[in-house]
């Protein structure tokens, strides 16, 4: 969806601004959370009109403002990946009501937060980057929602159809949206449940698209999680819930015969399984291994499935990797060399971090590796601790991961 034009605005942001909007981030990264809750104290007092779009509890949004704007900022240089990332946001927020009259409320409430708390680098020079780089921002979200509006709904009705309890916390939820939905294997969608208005988590998608129109997701139930709870111990057919758009980038490239590395932990087998349904549908023979890591044997709840697609497919290997044998990323890399293949993670954000590095350190190109934590790994410089809190229904499991965080609500 990049333009001339999209492309003309960031490149005016990317080059001394991106200079000064670090330097603000990394000012305020020791107190993000007395920034974001000033934020949102700004945002409602000037504006109680949009306090109903936001959930009842505020604590999973707090440190969702200030995790995009780090992803933003660290990707201002970078068009391809900051106009899809940013597109997806904008997408994504119609969902909650969101339209581009909201945008401006935002921001001022913005610019009013960072002025308080980034004291010594805020002056005249920054506040105008950063009023440049917020409009460039808002206008690629502003942009993809409205191309989107003339296409698809700015959600879908998905009836439960089956639930498949695995383990005793971990289900296999089978959906039929009201109309169709278009999406591609890899990718994830965000999921409202009616027990938990304004409450969206991010599920991953467990096969390539079916010709029945049904999705499947694979939902760990999380301590604390109120959603990923819901969906395994209270959801039953007949139950009705809401979706958001598809998003995420973790796809395979068709134009290519690159062979596969694929690592899945926990339930983020989900779209590795997408995966490797979507290589066989295209009639590829290229090699795929997909590393499949769980704590224990019992763990592997899905194990017979990938077991079943081995011996249909032979140009695909699987391999189970528990505790006992260590790390699933370590098992990965003594395992062999993987510098000809395209990576694709999937799980707790910690084993992929512990992926990338890992892959990385074998010689894998980093343009080769492909996950959906876009925001949560942004270096190390900019993304300060107390930005990355454990958080219910974060990513205990690949199939609910907070790829995209929102930079209005989190429902």
């Amino acid at each position: 969806m990049t333009t001339d034009g999209t492309e003309a605005r960031i490149s005016a942001a990317a080059s001394d601004d991106a200079v000064l909007v670090r330097r603000t981030l990394t000012e305020i990264g020791p107190v993000a959370d007395q920034v974001t809750s000033y934020f949102y104290a700004l945002l409602f007092v000037r504006n109680p009109q949009l306090r109903e779009m936001f959930p009842a509890a505020m604590d999973t949004q707090r440190d969702r403002l200030l995790k995009a704007l780090l992803t933003a900022a660290e990707h201002l240089d970078d068009v391809p990946v900051l106009t899809e990332y940013l597109g997806n946001l904008g997408k994504g927020h119609r969902k909650y009501g969101t339209t581009a009259a909201h945008y401006p409320a935002v921001g001022e409430a913005l610019i009013g937060a960072l002025t308080r708390y980034a004291s010594r680098s805020w002056g005249e020079e920054t506040e105008a980057a950063w009023v440049r780089t917020y409009t460039t921002i808002s206008q690629i979200m502003i942009d993809a929602a409205a191309e989107n509006e003339e296409s698809a709904p700015a959600w879908w009705e998905a009836e439960v159809v089956s639930h498949d309890l695995r383990t005793p916390d971990v289900a296999v939820v089978t959906l039929r949206p009201d109309q169709p939905y278009p999406f591609l294997a890899g990718q994830y969608t965000t999921l409202e449940t009616p027990w938990w208005p304004r409450i969206w988590r991010h599920y991953s998608f467990a096969s390539a698209p079916r010709p029945d129109g049904l999705l499947s997701l694979h939902v760990k139930a999380v301590p604390a999680g109120w959603v990923s709870n819901a969906l395994v111990h209270r959801a039953r057919p007949g139950d009705v819930l809401r979706l958001g758009p598809p998003a995420g980038s973790m796809t395979v490239d068709h134009s290519t015969d690159s062979g596969l590395l694929c690592l899945g932990g926990g339930t983020g087998i989900a779209p590795i399984k997408a995966l490797v349904e979507d290589v066989a549908e295209h009639g590829d023979r290229r090699p795929v291994d997909v590393f499949y890591g769980a704590r224990s044997g019992h763990d592997l709840y899905d194990i017979d499935t990938m077991l079943r697609l081995q011996k249909t497919f032979p140009w695909l290997s699987v391999h189970a990797v528990t505790e006992e044998q260590g790390r699933l990323p370590d098992a990965v890399c003594r395992y062999g060399s993987w510098e000809e293949r395209d990576a694709y993670l999937s799980g707790p954000l910690g084993m992929v971090r512990r992926g990338v590095d890992a892959l990385r350190g074998v010689g894998v190109a980093s343009d080769r590796i492909r996950h959906d934590f876009l925001a949560e790994l942004t270096p190390a410089e900019f993304t300060p601790a107390d930005l990355t809190p454990a958080v219910p229904d974060q990513p205990r499991s690949g199939a609910c991961m907070a790829r995209t965080p929102s930079m209005l609500p989190s429902r």
